[in-house]
């Protein structure tokens, strides 16, 4: 029987992290004001990290700290305050690729859990044991292992050594993230958490002699976004990962929606309750991928868990993502003797629409809104506002964070 790993979920602010943990999430990875790779996510304050932590544990699950930068000296100044504060609020681990940090975060919080980050590129299961030996608790592979290699690496590493690895999200074009090109194109350095995405941009070729005349990188019409990688998504294969002996399964995106936190970890937390609950008997269906094909996605790729990339791996004619939800609205609270839902709305939505209501740790619901009424229950016809409180009538108990969404119009 396979052993149930950790479902591990983005949160780049505090909604996102009650909303990965409500729908399914053992632990969550966050990143504070400084020292993480996400630096245009909201971040976390430190009050707001406390808040984190308490809403967590009190649900016995766990919250991360990324402070991955590969840190020049400046980015020192602060940083062993930082920890000490994290360590004395209980963050169950810290996040880093850099030896720089790693020794400062072994002076000051010895009993911190580290985790090495996939940014320190570890490929092979002699840098896991000289990690290991250093004292780091579990390592985030490199995405540029197959399967089998992390199979290799899991029977030659010790038991109490935790693997991760990613299962689902965007992939970066440069080697385990490691990239220069933000940096020389815009000033922008991605290893200190400030990525201008410059690999999803579109580019041609300019021959020097010829100045101002732009040709195609490719031969045919479909575009040149050369560097423009599909989104990873390993549901249909977690049989496979579990086997290897992954110890946390994690999902990228720090920077996307609540929603999207919402949809991908409910999907990826029944396809593993399913496999633990069939022992043997498990078999995929698409529900899940449909779920997950609803939240913001580029076109799909298994990475190089089974192969290397090859040019079908990549989408070459645009770089924007397929949306065929709306997020409509959240569910804030419930009353039951009026059977009225108290929703902030997230995006316009008006009478007759026929909506979805995700619900955490259930399958949706079909609703159609027949009435609408505002902050003081007079009735409207339609919602406007971006974050506009309203209510909407519904004969059922929903709980806070239940999730409207309605399928593009047109």
């Amino acid at each position: 029987m396979f052993k149930t790993p950790e479902l591990l979920a983005p949160a780049g602010n505090l909604e996102k992290l009650k909303m990965a943990i409500l729908y399914g999430a053992d632990a969550v990875y966050i990143g504070g004001k400084q020292f993480g790779l996400r630096a245009f996510a909201d971040n976390l304050t430190l009050d707001e990290i406390k808040e984190g932590l308490d809403f967590a544990h009190a649900r016995n699950k766990k919250v991360y700290i990324t402070m991955n930068i590969f840190a020049h000296n400046e980015d020192f100044a602060g940083m062993e305050d930082y920890v000490r504060a994290l360590a004395n609020m209980g963050v169950d681990a810290i996040i880093l690729s850099d030896p720089g940090i790693f020794s400062l975060v072994k002076s000051v919080a010895p009993n911190m859990d580290i985790h090495l980050s996939t940014q320190a590129n570890t490929t092979n299961w002699r840098s896991i044991l000289f990690w290991y030996k250093q004292g780091v608790s579990r390592v985030i592979l490199a995405r540029e292992l197959s399967i089998d290699e992390i199979r290799h690496i899991r029977q030659n590493t010790p038991n109490d050594l935790e693997l991760e690895a990613f299962v689902h999200g965007a992939m970066c074009i440069s080697y385990s993230g490691r990239c220069l090109l933000s940096n020389y194109l815009t000033g922008r350095d991605s290893n200190r958490g400030k990525c201008a995405h410059t690999c999803r941009w579109k580019y041609h070729l300019m021959e020097e002699s010829r100045p101002g005349e732009y040709f195609p990188i490719i031969e045919d019409d479909r575009g040149a976004y050369i560097l423009n990688s599909k989104d990873l998504c390993m549901i249909e294969y977690l049989p496979l990962l579990m086997d290897a002996g992954l110890n946390s399964l994690k999902i990228e995106g720090r920077m996307k929606s609540s929603y999207y936190v919402a949809t991908v970890v409910q999907a990826y937390r029944r396809e593993i309750d399913l496999i633990q609950a069939k022992k043997g008997k498990y078999q995929f269906n698409c529900r899940s991928l449909d779920e997950l094909k609803k939240a913001s996605h580029r076109p799909f790729t298994t990475g190089f868990y089974f192969n290397k990339p090859t040019e079908e791996d990549h989408k070459y004619d645009s770089s924007s993502y397929i949306r065929g939800y709306d997020f409509i609205g959240v569910v804030l609270d419930y009353i039951p003797e009026e059977g009225l839902a108290l929703v902030e709305q997230r995006n316009l939505f008006e009478i007759g629409d026929i909506v979805e209501i995700m619900i955490p740790g259930e399958s949706f619901v079909q609703h159609e809104i027949k009435e609408i009424l505002d902050e003081n229950k007079n009735p409207i016809a339609r919602a406007p506002h971006p974050q506009q409180h309203i209510y909407i009538p519904i004969d059922r108990q929903l709980p806070a964070y239940s999730i409207i969404r309605r399928g593009k119009k047109g």
